[in-house]
């Protein structure tokens, strides 16, 4: 069995190569899991809001989800 060892420049331009290819070919799959990342962050604002024993009002929170203003 033989052994293939890459240089870092090598490696380096594969991971480039990869990383590009999965933004080009799969980018919905991008697009949902960033805006996933970014709704659970505003939704654990909103917890924390409401954890500094403020009353935060359900439309308050819908609004934060939803990027509207209340």
């Amino acid at each position: 069995m033989s052994s293939e060892y890459l240089d870092q420049q090598t490696l380096r331009l594969l991971i480039e190569e990869a990383v590009h290819t999965a933004l080009v070919n799969h980018r919905d799959l991008i697009e949902a899991a960033v805006s996933e990342a970014i709704l659970d962050l505003k939704f654990g604002l909103a917890i924390e809001a409401g954890d500094q024993h403020d009353y935060v009002a359900a439309n308050v929170i819908w609004a934060k989800l939803n990027d509207t203003a209340p």
